[in-house]
């Protein structure tokens, strides 16, 4: 490990350990997976010119387990160590209550809403009780996208896993198909009822803030904030939903206007260096999530590939800042970038 120079490197070491059906499920996006190169190919076109320890947080990732034994449980510990959020996936391999028990850290449940409403306010008050500090509402997945690899593979979760925190109520094991499983399981569990309403009823089970994950216009930022949300994640699923929609880094400034600094404005798909995460705040943002950086430095070294993953992307953002001449987040501007989408020559800026 001590090698590895960058985020990147991990994937081709995960490649190499995990089996094929895992690695692919991680891996891929959507159909023609467009939209997958757009999130990570967008970045090197923009030129540089909470109380958490750097703007880098990880994103909820269903299965961790199938990449680590340790799963989310070494991920939670990776997170808290590197002092920053960590979002755990309600299709984990690990409950609430086993990433609550990993330690104190601050940590997000991301949740879908599913067709029976007991089940998901159940869901949400373990969340509560176990500390998490919000609830991400996904709202772009009222059914789930076509994953030509996952019905290749005929994915399924192996056999000694479950969804933990589905346990006791029946809907814990995804089972093999024809098809996809997990896209079997979700068309199964998953309400395509979703709307701007389940925003507010959530804010009547819970008084944890809301934060609505898979924005990507400036339209449904406001109807989203009209409905309660405390916060914005703009998210193309890590283009695992619906092919051929922008890179979510170049649908970040429509939803950073629209919102107008009323609620925080959070990023996730294709981060894979700090200068990545410098763009995203020049843009706009907040802060970002990581997602498969973390699963790939899951299963090629555990806890402390996580650990590695999270100080290489802080050390590159820091080092970014710095030759940017920028002594603070706060400093990081507009002006520090230059977008495809922008009139002005790239010679005008850094």
């Amino acid at each position: 490990m001590d090698r590895i120079t960058n985020a990147v490197e991990f994937e081709a070491i995960s490649k190499e350990k995990l089996p094929k059906m895992v690695y692919d499920y991680y891996a891929s996006g959507a159909e023609d997976q467009w939209s997958l190169q757009e999130n990570r190919n967008t970045y090197p076109q923009l030129f540089l010119g909470f109380n958490i320890s750097m703007p880098i947080m990880v994103a909820p990732s269903a299965m961790q387990k199938m990449a680590h034994p340790e799963g989310e449980l070494a991920t939670a510990r990776a997170t808290a160590t590197a002092g920053t959020i960590m979002g755990l996936s309600s299709w984990a391999t690990s409950s609430v209550e086993e990433v609550a028990a990993t330690g104190s850290g601050i940590r997000i449940f991301q949740l879908y809403v599913l067709k029976d409403r007991n089940v998901v306010a159940q869901l949400v008050r373990r969340a509560e009780r176990a500390g998490f500090k919000a609830i991400a509402l996904t709202a772009d997945t009222p059914r789930l996208g076509r994953r030509e690899t996952d019905i290749k593979n005929r994915f399924t979760l192996p056999p000694h896993l479950t969804l933990k925190n589905f346990e006791g109520l029946d809907l814990g094991t995804i089972y093999k198909s024809d098809d996809s499983g997990i896209a079997t399981y979700a068309a199964n569990q998953i309400d395509r009822s979703l709307s701007w309403k389940d925003v507010k009823w959530l804010q009547t089970i819970t008084k944890l803030p809301i934060l609505v994950k898979g924005v990507l216009t400036g339209e449904d930022a406001i109807l989203a904030i009209e409905s309660g949300a405390a916060g914005i994640i703009v998210s193309n699923h890590g283009a695992r939903q619906l092919d051929y929609v922008p890179a979510t880094i170049t649908a970040l400034e429509e939803v950073v206007k629209a919102v107008q600094g009323r609620v925080p404005v959070f990023l996730d798909g294709g981060i894979r260096r700090g200068t990545d995460v410098f763009k995203a705040l020049a843009l706009g943002a907040n802060g970002v999530f990581i997602g498969r950086p973390v699963l790939f430095g899951l299963a090629a070294y555990g806890e402390a590939g996580v650990t590695k993953i999270l100080q290489m992307l802080r050390d590159e953002f820091e080092l970014t800042m710095a030759l940017s001449g920028c002594r603070s987040i706060g400093e990081i501007t507009r002006r520090h970038v230059v977008a495809p989408w922008d009139n002005s020559p790239a010679a005008a800026r850094m």
